[in-house]
């Protein structure tokens, strides 16, 4: 399946966080795994954003975005470091 890196993801978090959220370091609510959510594989042929762990493939954050509101989903994340 065709994916892209987490930097996909840029854009369309920067319209809910005022900060950079690739740079937030996520760690893996079902592995484990930590590191930038720029380097989660994130795959856009769903009703929205699916990012998934580069190390076990689960579902770490899911992004859905319609004109007056967006769906973050983010239980796929044990935690959400953000630099300020």
């Amino acid at each position: 399946m065709d994916f892209t890196d987490g930097n996909a993801l840029a854009g369309p978090l920067r319209e809910i966080f005022a900060v950079d959220m690739t740079a937030a370091t996520s760690r893996c609510a079902a592995c484990g795994h930590a590191g930038p959510v720029a380097t989660l594989r994130v795959y856009a042929h769903a009703p929205g954003l699916v990012a998934r762990c580069p190390g076990c493939e689960e579902v770490v954050l899911r992004l859905v975005r319609a004109p007056d509101s967006a769906w973050l989903d983010l239980r796929g994340a044990a935690s959400l470091r953000i630099p300020l």
